[in-house]
């Protein structure tokens, strides 16, 4: 085992990073609580979102403030499989495989039910693990999800399997040693992640650059990029009953030309059409609201967190 780098704050303890077993994969998660009371309140599911050099460790700064802000909820923060310290196996993976790994996480280590929180495209993967483990998912915050117009929509297969072919593959490769420079890390989030190039700042871009650093997380990369989370997940959406708050930035903005012409305003009125218990906000920011905009973030889903 070794030791994790989140425990920076007086205010925040973190366990050794730690492993489970899921279909024979080593999956690495760790726990944070607050050090100077005893954890209280329902326990938080992260997901972290995919990209290059993305893990747990996006995590890193909300959960510093969810602490020192003087929340007592115990934190789960898993790394998903192919991402951070997980095994990172040469597989095309898809929202239902990250789906069966925190599912075989719930029931085998937080065995309780959690407040889940996924940032982004990553959306799918709640979706599907509220489907199969209903009962100890109670409520979720999704911060910054994609467009509408993006996840009510189906991906043609085809299109997904060329394009993780091309990925999967030398000139992939070559595309992603290039991809995990400061150079394009920075242009590419002061392009399509932050609101504003200031806020991309030196502790996000070593963070990707040391997690990039492991070329096989490409996979995971790649598996999104190929579109493999691409499905219409409208009627799956309008069945999840539990409590749940969209949190959408003010600049929200999407990758895909399907999602350009939406508006935030767009966004939060359709995801809360189809939610039965839905509920929604805006925050300054733009699609990285927990790390971009930490401190809005936390004080706008603690008040739905401490009624759950």
């Amino acid at each position: 085992m070794q030791s994790s780098n989140v425990a920076q704050s007086p205010d925040l303890t973190t366990s050794l990073t730690q492993f489970y077993s899921w279909l024979n994969y080593r999956c690495a998660y760790e726990v944070l609580q607050p050090t100077t009371s005893t954890p209280d309140g329902i326990p938080l599911l992260l997901i972290h979102p995919i990209g290059v050099g993305l893990s747990r460790k996006f995590w890193q700064r909300f959960c510093r403030e969810w602490h020192e802000t003087g929340h007592r909820n115990l934190i789960y923060n898993p790394d998903l499989l192919g991402c951070g310290d997980s095994d990172i196996p040469h597989i095309a993976y898809t929202p239902n495989d990250w789906a069966e790994q925190l599912h075989c996480f719930l029931q085998t280590v937080v065995q309780q039910p959690v407040v889940v929180v996924v940032q982004g495209a990553l959306l799918p993967v709640a979706i599907r693990l509220v489907q199969k483990e209903n009962n100890l998912i109670h409520s979720l915050v999704l911060a910054g999800p994609p467009a509408w117009s993006i996840i009510t929509k189906k991906y043609p297969e085809w299109q997904q399997k060329l394009t993780w072919n091309l990925l999967d593959s030398p000139l992939g490769y070559s595309f992603y040693r290039y991809a995990r420079t400061p150079k394009f890390l920075r242009s590419f989030s002061t392009r399509q992640l932050f609101a504003s190039g200031d806020t991309v700042d030196q502790e996000w871009l070593n963070t990707l650059v040391a997690g990039a650093e492991n070329t096989g997380n490409r996979y995971a990369v790649f598996s999104f990029l190929a579109g493999f989370w691409r499905q219409n997940y409208s009627s799956d959406i309008a069945y999840i009953n539990q409590p749940t708050l969209v949190v959408v930035g003010e600049t929200a903005s999407s990758i895909s030309q399907e999602g350009k012409k939406e508006t935030p305003d767009e966004r939060l009125a359709d995801y809360l059409a189809c939610l039965p218990q839905g509920r929604g906000i805006k925050l300054p920011g733009r699609n990285v609201l927990p790390y971009e905009s930490t401190p809005e973030f936390v004080a706008a889903i603690a008040p739905f967190i401490d009624q759950a």
